[in-house]
């Protein structure tokens, strides 16, 4: 009965660790004619007191248009541990701007959510989908 304990223990370490919150601020540039690329680079900190930097990459398409520089925050949810925010998730997104850009989009990655927001220089239009990669 004893030798089945450290499994079990083992099993509930996610359970026993809790949902951390973490956020990142980020900075990415790019365009868009039908296809859409963006690259930039950010800083993670979440509530258990981890940090990272991560480099960001994002690839899609879709009706969209535009050229643009982006500064905005992220905001995990379903997160265990910091590893836990690398990976591609799926997005989906609308941006509008002229002069001033705006953009936000939704993503997931398994039970992993990330939400950002953000503003900057540039114009844009359009709706679009895609994938959004964060690597160290």
């Amino acid at each position: 009965m004893l030798a089945g304990a450290p499994l079990l223990y083992a099993g509930n370490a996610h359970a026993a660790g809790g949902e951390i919150t973490c956020r990142m601020t980020f900075e990415l540039h790019g365009w868009s004619v039908f296809y859409k690329k963006a690259d930039g680079s950010g800083q993670v900190s979440c509530s258990n007191g981890q940090h990272m930097s991560v480099h960001l990459r994002s690839r899609g398409g879709g009706l969209t248009f535009g050229k643009q520089r982006i500064e905005g925050v992220g905001k995990f949810s379903g997160i265990f541990n910091i590893d836990s925010i690398l990976g591609t998730y799926v997005t989906g997104g609308a941006h509008a701007g002229a002069a001033n850009s705006a953009n936000g989009t939704v993503m997931t990655k398994g039970n992993v959510s990330l939400a950002l927001s953000g503003t900057g220089k540039g114009w844009n239009l359009g709706i679009d989908f895609g994938k959004f990669t964060i690597s160290r």
